[in-house]
């Protein structure tokens, strides 16, 4: 059985994002996932990090029999503002994780990362392979960080790699750049739990009173989404309702959005549930702000729409769900938006449905791991 070693940017728990199917679907493989460090500082500005401050040091949690998950230490802040600050953090980290691979039996480790900040540890983790897979141009969320450094050290560490993937086509052009060995992996869908949207559901007791048609949004409020066009489509359209599912993000422009009275905001709902949800939107949203950042993104919900077969209205970006364009509804300005939201409703033809949910299932999670180990076996890493 291979051992892995996962250095993650996002816990495991509560939200399943392409790190946790990724390790959840490598075939014959032992894992150790490490949930990201929470900076000294990250209490002051999110009261819930208080706890994963001291929890890195508990006995690991096991989702799944092959994985065994751990947080890893608090770090010091501006750690992608200074170079020294970082080698400091990921030493620490190092020692860390060497003394879990150890108590764990892990030797000749595949050592799989997502974060430019690695750059600093792998040289001090043992690993007989070292894989990076980019799931963002980490070097756009703006904050406490220095763009050209964060960029330098993720040249730096795609140098050092077996392999590295990445979710968009712009990460991985400037990636091979650096490593000749970059393949271009999107993110996929869970399949099977999402095309239990077009099937019968109940309706989640907060939309029971949220009348139709239901234009809704899944996935995190952060400052990359178009909120612009909600908030003309809303005005234009009052027997219209527009719902968003997923936690707010800092940065996230809906002071506008929560004064209209056809707009709600239902909060971070379990993944198992959000089927039930998505089953009554009459139609999804995709939205993405032209900016540097959603350029490079690789649009999650998008791929889980698709496996609805519900239709769906879209941003012209990120670029690669232009591939589906002959199956959803594109707006590129707010007048154009409120013009494809009322096509949206006549999109739901049976033929139409099952068009998306084809495409949905050459997007799921189980084709997107099968390309990735197509390329280690190849290359000899798994």
């Amino acid at each position: 059985m291979k051992k892995i070693v996962c250095l993650a940017t996002s816990p495991w728990y509560p939200i399943p994002t392409r790190k946790q199917q990724v390790m959840s679907r490598l075939p014959d493989a032992e894992i150790l996932y490490f949930d990201p460090a929470v900076s000294l500082i990250a209490p002051f500005k999110d009261k819930s990090a208080w706890k994963q401050l001291t929890k890195y040091h508990k006995k690991g949690d096991k989702p799944q029999e092959n994985i065994t998950v751990y947080s890893l230490p608090p770090v010091l802040p501006f750690f992608y503002k200074s170079r020294l600050i970082n080698k400091l953090n990921q030493r620490r980290a190092a020692a860390f994780i060497r003394k879990k691979m150890k108590q764990h039996g892990f030797e000749d480790a595949v050592l799989w990362v997502y974060s430019p900040v690695c750059c600093d540890c792998v040289d001090h983790i043992p690993h007989a392979a070292l894989v990076y897979d980019c799931v963002d141009r980490h070097s756009a969320y703006g904050g406490l960080m220095d763009p050209k450094l964060v960029d330098a050290m993720e040249l730096e560490l795609a140098g050092k790699c077996s392999r590295v993937f990445a979710t968009a086509e712009p990460l991985a052009e400037r990636l091979k750049a650096a490593n000749e060995k970059t393949a271009f992996i999107p993110n996929g869908a869970n399949y099977e739990r999402f095309a239990q949207a077009n099937d019968e559901q109940p309706t989640p007791p907060d939309l029971q009173d949220i009348p139709h048609p239901i234009f809704g949004f899944v996935g995190a409020l952060q400052p990359c989404v178009e909120y612009g066009y909600v908030e003309a489509a809303a005005k234009a359209h009052p027997d219209w309702s527009f719902v968003f599912i997923g936690g707010e993000k800092p940065g996230a422009k809906l002071d506008v959005l929560r004064t209209l009275k056809n707009v709600y905001f239902l909060g971070l709902k379990p993944n198992e549930l959000l089927p039930q949800y998505l089953a009554h939107f009459d139609a999804c949203l995709n939205l993405f702000a032209d900016n540097a950042l959603s350029r490079d993104v690789s649009p999650l919900k998008f791929y889980e729409y698709l496996a609805t077969g519900r239709p769906i209205v879209s941003t012209p970006q990120p670029e690669q769900v232009m591939q589906y364009a002959p199956l959803i509804q594109v707006a590129t300005n707010p007048e154009e938006f409120s013009v494809k939201c009322a096509e949206s409703l006549l999109d739901d033809l049976p033929e139409r449905r099952a068009a998306r949910m084809t495409a949905g299932r050459g997007c799921s999670w189980d084709a997107r791991v099968a390309q990735m180990c197509k390329f280690l076996r190849d290359d000899k890493i798994l």
